[in-house]
């Protein structure tokens, strides 16, 4: 029962979407530099956030089906690596929308 109930925890934490966090309105759009010239801001991701939650979400998905510890040490590899490209595409798609 308990496995059961660790199983269907983390598929739903899987299965929730990775949000990057917010930044303030104003400074998400366009600033003034000091020339006083209108720029768009882009976003520049390294994919550090999802590759640590695909990473934990790996590693807790492979230890709930009972993986040992290759299984568990494959699951943090692919899931960081998934996670990773996940978060470089979710930003690439907003510079995209924004014209940058």
């Amino acid at each position: 029962m308990k496995s059961k109930l660790t199983l269907a925890a983390v598929a739903i934490a899987m299965m929730a979407p990775i949000a990057p966090v917010a930044a303030p309105a104003q400074a998400a759009h366009a600033y003034h530099g000091k020339n006083r010239v209108y720029h768009r801001r882009c976003h520049r991701s390294k994919g550090t956030t999802g590759l640590l939650v695909g990473a934990g979400g790996g590693g807790l998905g492979a230890a709930a089906l009972g993986a040992g510890p290759i299984g568990i040490a494959a699951g943090v590899i692919g899931g960081g690596l998934l996670g990773r490209h996940v978060d470089k595409r979710s930003n690439a798609a907003h510079n995209r929308r924004k014209g940058c």
